[in-house]
């Protein structure tokens, strides 16, 4: 699964909030709790990077980007606004070098 095909999935838990969907529950908690569970997950991955195996590693990856992405659809950002972003960055950084 790409995140892109995840990310409308999440839209489509937004958009139709299916009871028992744990990603509608989000969403019907509000922003706030969002933004809580990514800084939940982000400090996971910090302690994970530190102390655990690759495997703990890349699954506290998983929890972080999943997580990233439920915020991204609450605050209306897609994936290709990340990528349009990040080749603009790349751009700016070839220009420096050529310069």
């Amino acid at each position: 699964m790409t995140l892109e095909e995840l990310y409308k999935i999440i839209e489509d838990r937004k958009k139709n909030m299916p009871s028992g969907s744990y990603v509608a529950s989000l969403f019907r908690n509000g922003k706030d709790r969002i933004i809580q569970k990514v800084g939940e997950e982000a400090t996971e991955i910090i302690i994970a990077a530190k102390n655990e195996s690759k495997s703990r590693q890349i699954e506290e990856f998983t929890d972080l980007f999943f997580h990233a992405l439920i915020l991204m659809v609450a605050l209306n950002i897609s994936p290709a606004d990340i990528a349009n972003e990040l080749s603009r960055r790349n751009k700016l950084k070839k220009k420096r070098v050529i310069q």
